[in-house]
């Protein structure tokens, strides 16, 4: 796949159809700037500080803007917090509206058409096959993101995370427990 990004950047480049350095201010705006570190920032900070986790679960648009996090898709926000009763699922069902500046670039998965409607109709079929199997006693609430709203699941924190802070529980959060498909990383990861 790189080789191919390569070889298709450099005839893009070589005809004149883009800029090599336009395309590096972009990777370095996805690495450095969007993208699921962002919201692994968020999701730590709301962990560790109970009154941010209480605004973000008011007003997530101004608490993610709060840490310098905005931008396109991104504008209209709400976060879901799982709880050991609830588990919280994020699909798009029409198209693949998801929040680019605390999650970075969707992925394929999210955007592909089985996913989007087996994540309403099976979810926990859906969850099983991304490798989480959930107790049948914990209910699972599926989230449509529209255009107009995009959601962000606040996981719940790993037990024995008592004394990390925020950088090593923010190194926990992955950007599928952020949509629902997955769960933090084992302490040990840190």
């Amino acid at each position: 796949m790189a080789a191919r990004v390569r070889a298709l950047e450099t005839i893009l480049t070589q005809k004149g159809l883009i800029d090599p350095l336009a395309i590096d201010a972009i990777v370095e705006t996805y690495e450095t700037k969007v993208g699921p570190r962002n919201g692994a920032s968020v999701v730590a900070k709301a962990w560790v500080d109970s009154e941010y986790a209480d605004w973000l679960k008011r007003d997530a648009t101004a608490a993610i803007a709060y840490l310098s996090y905005t931008g396109r898709q991104g504008e209209h926000m709400q976060a879901v917090f799982n709880t050991p009763d609830t588990h919280n699922l994020v699909v798009c069902t029409l198209c693949s509206c998801y929040p680019w500046s605390v999650l970075g670039l969707p992925p394929v998965w999210y955007k592909s058409p089985p996913y989007r409607s087996r994540a309403v109709i099976d979810p926990r079929g859906v969850l099983a096959e991304f490798g989480l199997t959930l107790p049948a006693t914990t209910n699972i609430r599926v989230w449509d993101s529209t255009a107009e709203l995009r959601y962000l699941v606040v996981p719940l924190r790993p037990a024995g995370t008592e004394g990390f802070t925020e950088d090593q529980l923010a190194a926990l959060v992955t950007r599928d427990s952020m949509i629902g498909t997955g769960l933090p990383l084992a302490t040990e990861a840190v």
